[in-house]
């Protein structure tokens, strides 16, 4: 609630591997979680959230060393469950790199609901996560929750950041636009 004068949601929180993160449609649509540890708030909690059409969006994000860095973004909107919970997203500033880039306009995909356009697998299996992916992108804060002694996008990454070195910890915050 202090981040940036405050007012923030939280909608997702990875702090350690006590929670695991693949998991079912219905499981993401509903939520999981506790508020102050890991958790994900729901799509359906995120899309009532974000139906105003006034959101902005926080990712801050924390390295294994230490070191951390954000992106916001000015539009962020995610539609209903009939549509996949498709993201809009545009406007992004920050220190972290736009790796949503390619989730704006996607739909959202769970291991047992497959609405990436990657022809060859599911993202979400492939990568074991659940996220807007593409082909499958260059995020996955959903994905296994690593440590520095291993590497990939499985892994809680932000490429744009870090590569494929798994993050230590990352929230996605909304807030009404002023």
């Amino acid at each position: 609630m202090t981040t940036e004068l405050g007012g923030w949601t939280v909608i997702q929180h990875r702090r350690d591997n006590s929670t695991d993160f693949y998991r079912t449609w219905q499981e993401y649509k509903q939520g999981f979680g506790a508020p102050h540890d890991n958790h994900w708030i729901g799509n359906e909690v995120i899309y009532q959230l974000s139906k105003r059409k006034n959101q902005r969006l926080r990712v801050s994000l924390q390295s294994f060393r230490g070191e951390t860095a954000f992106v916001e973004y000015e539009t962020f909107e995610v539609g209903d469950e009939a549509s996949n919970y498709i993201l809009t997203l545009a406007g992004n500033s920050g220190t972290a790199g736009d790796a949503m880039i390619l989730s704006d306009g996607k739909g959202f995909t769970t291991k047992d609901r497959d609405n990436d356009i990657y022809d060859a697998k599911n993202c979400a299996e492939k990568h074991h996560g659940a996220w807007w992916y593409h082909m499958c992108g260059y995020s996955n804060l959903n994905g296994k929750y690593g440590d520095l002694n291993v590497s990939g996008f499985e892994y809680n990454i932000w490429y744009f950041w870090k590569n494929y070195e798994p993050l230590q910890k990352s929230w996605m915050m909304v807030k009404t636009k002023m």
